[in-house]
């Protein structure tokens, strides 16, 4: 069930095209007001561009402008579920007749709905709550409910707008270990701020930017490997992008980066990346110099708690360092330091 979807929506400032193959599932991140959720409503047909198309598993979904007759299948035409935050049961129905709804809409008779709910409480683990009403259920087996009855319809395509967003961190793992079984083969987007959720149920990784695609692909790779600035602040890396003179990487500023070059590296005079952790991050008053390090005047920008650590920001950089030499040093925003980290802890990948 593949899915090709290009989108502009000129008053939110989004231009997209977006595939996702049959059997995938696809995670969106971005910050906020990046296009993600507007894309999703987009596929989901609450939502009109301007120009676009919308194809899945063969079928025209929507068609708008670029010369063609105009498509616009209604909602629930499309064979496309969307699950948000709020999983938006009804509250005068049980669990149970909340999923039988799902098959019901698509014309199945009420026992045959019904034995499919409860197949779908089964799956999800939740089979015992059949009887009660949503007000008598915790948020999160209200959205484990809130699945089944997305699934039990039997959609083309799944979308998921951030479905653990508002739920408590303890019952988080849960629902997602119950979304890695169930979306296992099934056509998805997933939009979602939490990198365990692209790690662990995404087969890749599309990142948008101000309404753009800015970098995508394999899940792994882009969060161990990332290109984009969001995507490295979800993962937790310093990024630097310029040009790969053959033995080091370039800036626009014409500052030098060295590092370890990954793999066969970038081509001599190409887009490149550099990333290392805050972690690898020293931080001085003084210009440091010694061993084979790279070394960047800048200004504090921000000194923010991060466990037993402290995450000092400045510009698209950030180091980690511990509370006592963030005393030491007098670290507060405005401060003019040196960012240095050894060409050991840097790799260099092809932008």
């Amino acid at each position: 069930m593949s899915l090709v979807v290009t989108a502009t929506v000129p008053e939110r400032d989004v231009d997209v095209s977006l595939a996702v193959a049959p059997g995938e599932t696809v995670a969106l991140l971005g910050p906020n007001g990046a296009g993600k959720s507007t894309l999703l409503s987009v596929v989901a047909g609450l939502l009109r561009p301007a120009t676009g198309r919308v194809e899945l598993a063969g079928r025209v979904l929507a068609s708008y402008g670029g010369g063609r007759g105009r498509v616009d299948l209604a909602p629930h035409r499309r064979r496309v579920a969307l699950l948000a935050q709020d999983p938006l049961l009804f509250p005068h129905l049980s669990v149970l007749d909340n999923v039988a709804f799902g098959p019901r809409s698509t014309g199945a008779g009420r026992t045959a709905a019904r034995e499919r709910a409860r197949s779908w409480l089964e799956e999800v683990g939740i089979a015992e709550l059949a009887d009660r009403r949503p007000g008598q259920v915790s948020g999160g087996q209200a959205q484990r409910a809130a699945v089944a009855r997305a699934l039990a319809a039997e959609p083309d395509l799944l979308l998921l707008d951030e479905p653990m967003a508002a739920l408590d961190v303890a019952v988080t793992p849960a629902l997602r270990q119950v979304l890695r079984r169930v979306l296992a083969e099934r056509t998805c987007v997933l939009v979602t701020h939490d990198v365990l959720d692209a790690l662990l149920l995404a087969d890749r990784v599309v990142v948008l930017d101000g309404g753009r695609v800015v970098e995508e692909g394999p899940s792994r790779e882009v969060l161990t490997r990332p290109r984009s600035a969001f995507a490295a602040r979800l993962a937790g890396l310093n990024v630097v992008a310029g040009r790969w003179d053959g033995d080091h990487l370039v800036l626009p500023d014409g500052g030098v980066v060295g590092g370890r070059v990954v793999g066969d590296g970038p081509a001599r005079g190409t887009s490149a990346v550099a990333a290392f952790r805050p972690t690898a991050v020293a931080v001085y008053r003084e210009e440091p110099h010694g061993s084979p390090r790279n070394v960047v005047a800048t200004e504090v920008a921000a000194v923010e708690p991060l466990g037993d650590l402290v995450r000092v920001r400045a510009g698209d950089l950030a180091a980690d360092v511990t509370p006592q030499a963030a005393a030491e040093l007098e670290l507060v925003p405005g401060l003019r330091v040196w960012f240095s980290v050894k060409a050991t802890e840097v790799e260099v990948y092809p932008a």
